[in-house]
C-alpha cells in the first residue's frame, strides 16, 4: 500500500516496520548462544537504518509530512534512549550494490509486495546508504552511532554461484566480527 499511496500510508508502514525492528532487537540472545564464546547477533537491517536510511528517504522525497516526521523522530529517539543497553550494535556491515543490481535482483525475487518498488526509490534509498555510511555525512543523533565501524562488501557482482566469492566475502565478515 505504501508503494501505491506513499503521502496515505509512509507514516503508517514506518510506524509498524520500527516497532518490528525493535522487537526482533529486543527479543532475549538465544540461549545456546548467550554461553558460546564470541556469539554474534546479526540483523538484517536495524533500527537505525529504519530512521537514517527508510524513514528520512520517505521525508525528503515528501511522502512523509514534516508533522510526520518530527513525530517519528520524538518517538524513535525517546523508544531508542530507552531501550539503549538492549539495543546496541558494535558494527554495520553495509552489502552495496547499484540500484540497477537491486532492481535486477527484485525483480527475480518477484514478491507481490515489491511489485511497486521503482528505480527512482531504490536510487534514493542508495544515495541514503552512502551518505550514512560511507561518506559520513548523515546527521546521525545518536552518539554511539558517531565511531561506529562500518563495513562495506561490493556484492554487485552475483556471488550465489560462486563458492569462492562465498567463502572470500564470510572471511571478510569474520574478520570484522572479531575486531569489534
Amino acid at each position: 500500500m505504501m508503494y501505491q499511496e506513499p503521502a496515505r500510508w509512509s507514516y503508517t508502514f514506518q510506524t509498524y516496520s520500527f516497532m518490528s525492528r525493535l522487537k526482533v532487537q529486543l527479543e532475549p540472545f538465544p540461549e545456546k548462544l548467550l554461553h558460546s564464546k564470541g556469539a554474534v547477533q546479526v540483523f538484517e537491517r536495524s533500527v537505525y537504518s529504519d530512521r537514517y536510511i527508510f524513514a528520512k528517504n520517505l521525508f525528503e522525497n515528501g511522502s512523509l509530512s514534516d508533522m510526520e516526521w518530527h513525530i517519528y523522530q520524538d518517538w524513535h529517539s525517546f523508544l531508542l534512549q530507552e531501550f539503549a543497553n538492549r539495543v546496541q550494535l558494535h558494527g554495520l556491515i553495509y552489502l552495496q550494490a547499484s540500484p540497477q543490481v537491486c532492481l535486477k535482483r527484485l525483480h527475480q525475487r518477484a514478491r507481490e509486495e515489491e511489485r511497486g518498488v521503482e528505480l527512482a526509490y531504490l536510487e534514493q534509498l542508495h544515495g541514503q546508504h552512502e551518505a550514512w555510511l560511507v561518506h559520513k555525512t548523515t546527521k546521525l543523533h545518536f552518539e554511539a552511532l558517531l565511531d561506529m565501524p562500518v563495513l562495506v562488501l561490493d556484492v554487485n557482482d552475483d556471488f550465489s554461484e560462486d563458492i569462492t566469492r562465498q567463502e572470500e566475502l564470510m572471511k571478510k565478515v569474520n574478520t570484522f566480527i572479531k575486531i569489534l
